[in-house]
């Protein structure tokens, strides 16, 4: 069956990095349009980046220039850089996937669990 599993998540100081992992298994995460999310407390979820087949990216504006979203096929995992991380960073991040290209809107059909990240 399709599972999303994150990791990665962790503490880090203000400026710091982090990189966020999401192992795909029951599917071909190369043939899913695939984007990471994430809930701050008393939140709604946003998107923050998502990646279509041919690697074309989108991110929110909040992470511009700060995150990377990246995908490797062999390894069928999606991954998430984060640099110069701020407070308002914090968050549980979900990587999500669907055959239809959502970009930073909701719907995706498959979701992680979540991974937390935490910058003070």
């Amino acid at each position: 069956h399709v599972q999303l599993v994150e990791s990665g998540g962790g503490s880090v100081q203000a400026g710091g990095s982090l990189r966020l992992s999401c192992v795909a298994s029951g599917f071909s995460a190369s043939e899913y349009y695939m984007a990471w999310f994430r809930q701050a407390p008393g939140k709604e979820r946003e998107g923050v980046a998502a990646i279509d087949h041919a690697g074309n990216t989108t991110y929110a504006y909040s992470v511009k220039d700060r995150f990377t979203i990246s995908r490797d096929s062999a390894a069928n995992t999606l991954y998430l850089q984060m640099n110069s991380l701020k407070p308002e960073d914090t968050a549980i991040y979900f990587c999500a996937a669907d055959r239809c290209n959502r970009q930073l809107a909701g719907g995706y059909s498959y979701w992680g669990q979540g991974t937390q990240v935490t910058v003070s």
